[in-house]
C-alpha cells in the first residue's frame, strides 16, 4: 500500500531535517480535505486531484489509485458515482501503515 521508495526519495529531497515538517504539512492538508470530501461536491475533480498528488508525493499509492478513478469520474460528469467511504478509508489504512511504518524504518 506504501510506496516506500518513493518516502526514501522524499525524505533525500527535502532532507532528514525538514521530512517530518514536510510529512505533518502533506498529512494536515489532506485530512483537511478528506473532512469536506463528498460526491456532491462542485470541485471534487479538484479536490480528488489534489489528494492523488499528495498521496503520491508520500508514497500512498493505493490511495492515488483511488483518488485517480474518482477523478477520472468527476471529470466525467459521474462524481455520484465516486466512493467517497472507499477513499477515506484507504486513506485512513495508508496513513495507519505509513506511520507504523515510520516508526518501523526509524527504530530497524
Amino acid at each position: 500500500m506504501i510506496d516506500w521508495s518513493r518516502v526514501s526519495e522524499l525524505r533525500e529531497e527535502v532532507g532528514e531535517e525538514d521530512f517530518a515538517e514536510v510529512v505533518e504539512l502533506f498529512l494536515d492538508e489532506v485530512d483537511g480535505v478528506i473532512g469536506t470530501l463528498a460526491p456532491e461536491t462542485a470541485d471534487l475533480e479538484a479536490q480528488l486531484h489534489f489528494l492523488k498528488g499528495s498521496a503520491l508525493n508520500l508514497g500512498f499509492a493505493a490511495f492515488a489509485a483511488l483518488c485517480q478513478a474518482g477523478e477520472t469520474a468527476a471529470n466525467a460528469g459521474q462524481g455520484e458515482r465516486v466512493d467517497v467511504a472507499a477513499i477515506r478509508d484507504a486513506y485512513a489504512r495508508a496513513r495507519s501503515e505509513f506511520a507504523s511504518g515510520l516508526t518501523t524504518r526509524r527504530a530497524g
